[in-house]
Parts: C-alpha cells; sequence; structure tokens
C-alpha cells in the first residue's frame, strides 16, 4: 500500500485560471465556455469540442499544442500524456510537485468537463462490436480520474448539473469550494464506476459469460424517497441501463411524490399485466395480486378484477395493457387507490383522474415484454444474488396430463390463465381462476395447504359481495406454482369447487396426489416447469 505524503492541506478557495472541456453532447456548451471565458479562464479541448468552441468565436487552445504529439491513431491517443495529467494530479502547494511542474513546463488544469464517449447509447442503440468498442473511452476516464483523485485542486464536471454548479460557484465567490470539488469529484467517481460496469457487463455479454468473475450494477439516482419500506429507513430510486418499459421509464403525470412501496408494487402489477394480450387489468396490494382478470376492454377486465377481492383492493396499485378512457378513470376512482400504471390515457381520463390529487398516474411507453431476457438482482447480507429473468409461458401443447379424466378447452384455458397469475404471487402461491378472472389468491405461505385455504376464504368472500350465494372458486381451475408435496393442499383445492388443477409435479408423492385427483374426479395437468418467487 502506497504510503501517503505529507502533503499541505488543499485550499478552500480555487480561482480558476484553464479548463479542459471534451464533450460527445455539446448541449449546453457555448453558454458554459462563454461564461468561463468571461471570466478569464483559459479554454483547452480536442477534437469537435475544440472546434465546437472555436465556431463560438472564443479563443481555444488545442491539447496538441501543449502536448507537442498530434492526436493520432483515429483519436485513441491525444489526452495521455504528462502535460495533461500532470496538470490534473499535480499538488500545486507540495513543492516537489510544484518543481517538477516547473521543470517540466507543466500549467495546472483546473476545471474538466468530460462526458465520455456515448457507449451505453450506442449499446442501447444496437450497434455492432466494433462500434461498442470504439465508443470506449479511453482517455476521458482518465482524466476524470485524475481530476477527481486532485479534488484538492480540481473541479471535476461530468454533466451539466455539474457545470452548471461551477459556474454558480464562480458567479457568486469567483472560485471552486474544496466542499463543492469534493462533491464533485464523488460524483464523478460514480459516474466512471458506472461506464466501466457497462463495458464490463457488455463483454461478458459478448464472450457469453453468465457468471463473470466480478460483476458490478451501476443505476443513475431517478429520486430520493421520503423513506424506505418503513418511516424509519431511509430510500432512493436509481434507473439502471435496462431499456425496459415500466416504473423506472414512466412518466408520473400527476400525484404525490412516490414511495418505496408504490415503485415495488406498480413494478410487480406491471410485469403481471404485460403476460396477456386481451385487455388486462391487474390490482395488486403489498407486492401481490389480489385481482387479475381479462376483458372485451378495460373497463370489464377493470370491474372483473375488483370483484376478485374488493376488500383487498382498496389502496392497492393498478395495471393495465391498454390505453386509459374516461370512462376506465371514472370506473378507477370510485375507490381509493394509489397509483395507476398503464400504457396511456387520454385527455378525458387524465382530467378524470386530475380531480384526485393523491393519486398517481403513471403513464409508460410500451409494455415489458414477458419473455426478453434479463437480470433481477436481490441482496444479501455480504453479497448478491443473480438470476435470469422468469420468462416461462406455457401452452395447452407443453401440458401432461396426469389423471383419468381429461380438461376440457375451458378448463385449460383456466389452468393457464392460473398458472400465468401463480408465476407472479409471492410463494407458497395457489390460484384459483374461472373464465379468465381469478377467484382467490394465496399467497406467501409456510405450507401449500394453508394458502389452498386462504385463496378459498378469498373465493368465498368474493362471491357473497357480489351476491351470487356461491364461491367464485366453484368450477374453477386451481393453480400451484410449485408441487403439492402431499394431496392435503389438493383436497383443499377440491373442497373450495375447483374442478381442473395444474402444477409442475416432481414429488416423490406425485402418485398419491394423482390417486386423490382420480378419486375425486378432477383433471390435473403437470407443466415439468415451477415458477417460485421469493
Amino acid at each position: 500500500m502506497p504510503a501517503a505524503p505529507d502533503f499541505p492541506p488543499a485550499p478552500d478557495r480555487v480561482i480558476p485560471a484553464r479548463a479542459l472541456i471534451s464533450l460527445s453532447d455539446k448541449s449546453g456548451l457555448e453558454a458554459a465556455a462563454r461564461a468561463l471565458h468571461a471570466r478569464g479562464v483559459e479554454l483547452i479541448s480536442t477534437g469537435g469540442t475544440r472546434a465546437a468552441i472555436a465556431d463560438f468565436g472564443l479563443p481555444v487552445k488545442d491539447v496538441a499544442d501543449l502536448t507537442g504529439f498530434p492526436e493520432m491513431m483515429d483519436g485513441r491517443v491525444k489526452t495521455l500524456h504528462p502535460v495533461i495529467h500532470g496538470g490534473l494530479l499535480g499538488v500545486r502547494d507540495a513543492a516537489e510537485h510544484r518543481a517538477a511542474m516547473d521543470a517540466h513546463g507543466i500549467d495546472p488544469i483546473d476545471i474538466v468537463w468530460i462526458d465520455l464517449y456515448p457507449f451505453e447509447q450506442t449499446v442501447a442503440a444496437g450497434g455492432g462490436i466494433e462500434a461498442a468498442i470504439e465508443n470506449i473511452d479511453i482517455g476521458g476516464p482518465a482524466m476524470i480520474r485524475s481530476g477527481s483523485k486532485n479534488h484538492g485542486y480540481v473541479a471535476v464536471a461530468v454533466d451539466p448539473e455539474g457545470i452548471g454548479e461551477i459556474l454558480t460557484a464562480l458567479e457568486a465567490d469567483g472560485g471552486t469550494s474544496l466542499a463543492l470539488r469534493k462533491r464533485l469529484a464523488a460524483r464523478a467517481f460514480a459516474r466512471t464506476a458506472a461506464y466501466d460496469a457497462a463495458v464490463s457487463g457488455w463483454f461478458a455479454g459478448q464472450v457469453e459469460d453468465a457468471a463473470p468473475t466480478r460483476k458490478t450494477i451501476a443505476g443513475s439516482l431517478a429520486q430520493t424517497l421520503r423513506y424506505g419500506e418503513n418511516p424509519h429507513q431511509r430510500g432512493a430510486f436509481y434507473r439502471t441501463a435496462e431499456r425496459r418499459p415500466g416504473v423506472a421509464a414512466s412518466e408520473q403525470v400527476q400525484g404525490k411524490e412516490l414511495g418505496y412501496n408504490n415503485i415495488a408494487d406498480a413494478d410487480a402489477a406491471y410485469e403481471l399485466v404485460a403476460e396477456f394480450d386481451r385487455p388486462a387489468c391487474v390490482i395488486v396490494k403489498h407486492a401481490n395480486p389480489c385481482g387479475v382478470a381479462l376483458g372485451t376492454d378495460l373497463g370489464e377486465a377493470y370491474a372483473r378484477a375488483l370483484a376478485c377481492d374488493p376488500v383487498s383492493a382498496f389502496g392497492g396499485v393498478i395495471a393495465v395493457n391498454r390505453p386509459l378512457s374516461a370512462a376506465d378513470a371514472r370506473a378507477i376512482t370510485d375507490i381509493f387507490t394509489e397509483v395507476v400504471i398503464a400504457p396511456g390515457a387520454d385527455a378525458g381520463a387524465r382530467e378524470i383522474f386530475a380531480a384526485k390529487k393523491n393519486l398517481r398516474l403513471l403513464l409508460t411507453d410500451g409494455l415489458p415484454d414477458p419473455l426478453a431476457p434479463g437480470e433481477v438482482f436481490r441482496s444479501v447480507a455480504g453479497g448478491l444474488l443473480v438470476q435470469t429473468r422468469d420468462t416461462a409461458r406455457l401452452t395447452a401443447a407443453e401440458l401432461k396430463i396426469v389423471t383419468r379424466r381429461t380438461p376440457t378447452p375451458t378448463e385449460i384455458e383456466d389452468m393457464l390463465f392460473a398458472f400465468t397469475v401463480a408465476k407472479h404471487v409471492k410463494s407458497n402461491a395457489i390460484v384459483y381462476a374461472r373464465d379468465g378472472q381469478t377467484a382467490g389468491i394465496g399467497a406467501g405461505q409456510m405450507n401449500r395447504r394453508d394458502a389452498a385455504r386462504i385463496a378459498a376464504l378469498r373465493a368465498a368472500e368474493a362471491g357473497e359481495a357480489a351476491g351470487l350465494g356461491r364461491s367464485l372458486a366453484e368450477g374453477s381451475a386451481c393453480a400451484s406454482e410449485a408441487f403439492f408435496p402431499f394431496a392435503d393442499g389438493l383436497l383443499e383445492a377440491v373442497a373450495a369447487g375447483a374442478t381442473a388443477v395444474i402444477q409442475p409435479g416432481g414429488s416423490i408423492r406425485d402418485a398419491e396426489v394423482i390417486a386423490a385427483a382420480d378419486e375425486k374426479g378432477i383433471a390435473m395437468a403437470f407443466t415439468g416447469v415451477r415458477v417460485f418467487r421469493h
């Protein structure tokens, strides 16, 4: 470990004399360059940024004039030079550093504004491997890191906000404070870390390394939150580089600030509603769906989803897979709802929602693809769990009928619908469904029998609330996201009124469970696919 030199303390205030600017996105460049020039700051730049500053009619010095070397190798080599990095890294008040700078004609650089080559944008736009590699910035991160390490003297901006803070400080005080330079350095190191994470993640994909030795996940702050899951916990929301329609990419049209739990619930609801091709509505409460239904339109789908569990739906999160109309908005606002997320809403719907000031309306640019590959993450003490997204989707042809009675076509449709919903319910999970509508959901139980009982209770209560005089589970299909280890859970489903069961199979007691199904005269299919969700 290198010993820490005995440097003099950094000054609180640095009056800048020179700034190095290199930008891919030149938005705001002219105003900032003019402001720096007006304060007597010498501008240094390269390539297109230097040409742009010159076109503004401002004096600008080319890096090549300082280094004595022209840009070469298609611009790959231009700033990697002691004159540049010495000007960034030199501790001006350290006698040895000052002597080296004087001996080699190295002048200090006080401000760095660099935004890096657009590697992430190139990959997101589908650029080929050659284009991606050419957009891996080398000199930019090196200069950012050099200036940030020497934040005692150098102010580093990696985004428009950063240069804005620097210009504000110059306007107010004529210089940059140590506290500002520290904050900017922290932001700069985070930016280069995120950039390296994007490059390393892309490279791992290129060589098909599903579990690289080192893995870094980067995000950019979307918003700070009032708190986390509970008021005594701090929370924040970050966006990753993944281009997936959903909460992170949505526009909040109205309503209170989103909370930690709102975001988690909206994500769960939107991922589930995207599973269906027909108009669908999902109502989520505490990360679990309490009502899911299909309809000929969103109005019917919402009414049927609400009927599944009107008690739990109060204060829930609603997701739909079609743009909302005014009629949809009127129906949804009849009860208290925390969040509505949809791929669109017409002017009439927005006007009706606007009357509910606390309701958060999130609109996205599309629906997430349930079959698209991707990764999901979960933190554990001292570690990180990583897995591929659950893209399991079943068809009737993939089902293995294991009972004497074969399910009817209608039962098969109900089974597939129920199993799709179960994929998004916390384990242990049981879902009863009929005619494209959940009848009862039992979520997050320690044993499957109790999940079946709770789902049956919900179905009975929903039937009573609807004035049907029967449970919604009568004639339903029952889905279990994992195998029945004993026949007791299946028997609870039969008692609830289910006539068909879908489950993965694979238990050592499968024969016992199949025999129980045959004895009760119900149909059962094995999927061979487990869809746990913890």
